[in-house]
C-alpha cells in the first residue's frame, strides 16, 4: 500500500472574533479550531493570550501514555511521552524560557502533565525557539480542545479525532501557516 506523503502546509483560517475559533484546513478538509482569547496577532508578547500569525513548522508531539485513549497517536514527527514532572518554561528572564524543564522548577513554567486533558496530545510549534526571543511568546503549541471550544491562551485547539486525523497526515517538514482575520 502507497502511504501518502505528508501534508506541507496546514492553514488556519480565524472565523469569528466573538467566539476566538476558526478552522485548520488541511486540502479539502476543514477542522473547526479554538485559537487564542485575543485573536491572531502580528506583534505577540508573553501572555496576551493571542495566538502569533505566520508560518511555524510542527518540531514534535508529545503525549501522555496513561491517556489519549491508551494508544501513542499515529504521527511521523519526532515524539516522546509525557511524564509528570515535565513543564514549560513561560519566565521570559530565565535561561530556559520556551523550553522545556523538570518540576519542581524555580522560575514560572507550565505543567505539561494536567488534570485536565488539554494535554493529553500536545505538538510543539517552533514559534519562537529558534532564536528565542525573550518576551515575544511561549508554549504555543497545538493541544486539545475544551468541550466548549473555549478560546486559548494563544495555542490552537482541536478535538481529539481531529487532532489524531491531523497527526496522521503530517510530518517532518510540515508547517502551519496562521493567517490573520482581515
Amino acid at each position: 500500500m502507497l502511504r501518502k506523503a505528508p501534508l506541507r502546509t496546514i492553514r488556519l483560517r480565524p472565523g469569528s472574533s466573538v467566539t476566538r475559533s476558526g478552522f485548520l484546513e488541511l486540502g479539502w478538509l476543514r477542522l473547526r479550531c479554538a485559537i487564542g482569547r485575543s485573536g491572531v496577532t502580528a506583534s505577540k508578547r508573553e501572555g496576551d493570550g493571542a495566538t502569533p500569525a505566520g508560518t511555524c513548522k510542527l518540531d514534535e508531539m508529545l503525549w501522555r501514555s496513561d491517556r489519549s485513549l491508551g494508544r501513542r497517536p499515529v504521527c511521523a514527527l519526532p515524539a516522546r511521552p509525557i511524564r509528570p514532572d515535565h513543564g514549560w518554561c513561560d519566565a521570559p528572564s530565565d535561561r530556559n524560557y520556551n523550553r522545556t524543564v523538570r518540576h519542581p522548577y524555580p522560575a514560572s513554567a507550565e505543567r505539561l502533565w494536567r488534570e485536565d486533558h488539554l494535554y493529553d496530545i500536545v505538538v510543539v510549534l517552533d514559534y519562537n525557539r529558534r532564536p528565542r526571543v525573550r518576551g515575544r511568546g511561549s508554549a504555543i503549541f497545538l493541544h486539545l480542545v475544551r468541550p466548549d471550544y473555549a478560546p486559548t491562551e494563544g495555542c490552537i485547539a482541536l478535538c481529539e479525532l481531529d487532532l489524531r486525523l491531523l497527526l496522521s497526515r503530517v510530518g517532518r517538514g510540515s508547517q502551519i501557516a496562521i493567517g490573520r482575520r482581515v
